[in-house]
């Protein structure tokens, strides 16, 4: 198995074993750059729980998901398997009520009192 298998295969269990995942710059308590840091605070306003993945501890993650989502930066958000988005969807999706609704759809529970900030 190749290293970029490897990882590859990593992101896929982490996505398919966390019903929210964010990879992100740094972490949900300590986020390293602005684009991180709005979505974990948007996902801390809505009030839903997830898993961070620090991207900047290993440069395979970093590259690795990039390819695996065919998404060129970070942070990226999966809901349940599935790729969401980067920041500013995540802010539009959040600012428009999609975000909750698609927690919603999904069966994912949050703060049903979180509004539009």
């Amino acid at each position: 198995m190749t290293e970029q298998q490897a990882v590859h295969d990593w992101i896929a269990k982490t996505v398919a074993n966390n019903d929210v995942v964010l990879f992100m710059k740094g972490t949900s308590n300590f986020p390293q750059c602005g684009f991180s840091a709005q979505v974990a605070q948007i996902l801390a306003h809505v009030g839903v729980g997830y898993k961070d993945v620090n991207v900047l501890e290993d440069m395979g993650i970093r590259d690795g998901i990039k390819a695996f989502s065919n998404w060129p930066t970070i942070p990226q958000l999966y809901v349940k398997g599935e790729f969401v988005g980067g920041c500013d969807i995540i802010r539009e999706m959040f600012q428009q009520g999609e975000l909750q609704q698609l927690l919603d759809a999904k069966g994912i529970g949050y703060d049903k009192s979180s509004t539009v900030v």
